[in-house]
């Protein structure tokens, strides 16, 4: 059964709710860039807003926004994908119990340090009391969340689903991951030269889906999995068979999105897989504009969404390509996790 993308929006490193992106990214060049907010009083309440953190506020905009543009007033489900949740409201709840003695700590900070206070705000503001539940299992997050959806509007427990992926990013937890070689290694020779142009940054994303197809739909997922240390041989059955399944061949295939990085261990795990899996394939990247962060996923699969909606891939976006892409209709998207968790996800264009 084919789940259909309604809507999406994205908080990130690139201009907030809105698809400039797409023809004219902006280009970073450090190696830590937080995300570019937009202007909350428009969305937002003021006394609202003070009480929340900064992931909070993009993960309300997102989904109010997603929930707006997708013509669903209400959905049956609220999925979230986290790696790190309110890290920010947890770093400040802990110095503030350090620096007080563990005395008078007021409470906000503590309830919001959760990872679940994400998926659990949202359905308190949109007033969804339906299904609600978050996935952190570190760069996998999203693909997770993703599935837990796919499986229950495919066995039609639910009609909708918002599904998101939401992580911040504090000087304090990027110097910590840079210390141990987490971000990019530039002085490493790599294979997948366009990777290291890649940065840390966070990630606030919020699609709507449904399982039926209506007139502005995005594109359509036709098959999600997801799999824990599958051998070369494992991996390839499993993407053969998903691909025969929908009537598929890898040479109806446009392009292959994938999470390189800039890490060298990290990218060479895609460089191996996809001389095997995708030999010859065009392959897609983005988090050399959008950076890394443990739910950058989320807008890999945003990115490739838009690129079937306007059934092209800029160049900006492809690896080993220097033209655009036209025509494009159906996308792998390819994410991998320290070589052990693999999550393949099928789109084409509506």
């Amino acid at each position: 059964m084919a789940i259909y993308i309604q809507s999406a929006e994205h908080i990130s490193a690139q201009q907030p709710l809105g698809d400039a992106w797409f023809d004219s990214p902006i280009m970073h060049e450090k190696v830590y860039v937080r995300a570019i907010e937009p202007n909350y009083k428009e969305y937002l309440d003021p006394i609202q807003a003070r009480r929340m953190g900064k992931i909070l506020k993009r993960a309300i905009v997102t989904a109010r926004t997603a929930t707006k543009n997708s013509g669903i007033t209400m959905p049956d489900a609220i999925i979230s994908g986290t790696g790190l949740g309110c890290v920010e409201s947890t770093e400040i709840f802990l110095g503030t119990m350090v620096e007080s003695g563990e005395e008078l700590l007021q409470p906000t900070h503590f309830m919001q340090s959760t990872h679940n206070a994400i998926g659990s705000l949202i359905g308190i503001d949109m007033k969804c009391h339906g299904y609600n539940s978050t996935y952190t299992q570190k760069n996998v997050s999203f693909e997770n969340a993703l599935l837990d959806a796919f499986l229950q509007l495919s066995e039609g427990k639910i009609k909708s689903a918002l599904v998101g992926g939401y992580d911040e990013m504090t000087p304090k937890y990027q110097l910590m991951l840079s210390r141990i070689g987490y971000w990019r290694a530039d002085d490493e020779n790599i294979t997948l030269k366009r990777g290291e142009e890649t940065f840390a940054s966070e990630t606030s994303v919020s699609f709507m889906l449904s399982s039926e197809k209506q007139k502005n739909s995005i594109c359509r997922i036709n098959d999600v999995e997801i799999l824990y240390k599958p051998n070369i041989e494992e991996l390839q059955s499993a993407l053969n068979e998903m691909l025969k399944k929908h009537n598929f061949s890898i040479d109806d295939v446009d392009a292959v999105m994938i999470g390189a990085s800039g890490n060298k261990a990290n990218d060479e795990i895609y460089d191996h897989n996809a001389k095997i899996l995708f030999e010859g394939k065009p392959l897609a990247i983005y988090k050399h504009i959008f950076g890394e962060s443990y739910t950058a996923s989320g807008l890999g699969m945003y990115a490739a969404a838009t690129c079937l909606k306007e059934q092209r891939i800029p160049k900006h976006l492809l690896l080993n390509g220097n033209e655009d892409i036209n025509h494009a209709k159906t996308i792998l998207f390819y994410n991998q996790d320290e070589g052990k968790t693999h999550a393949l996800t099928l789109l084409t264009s509506c």
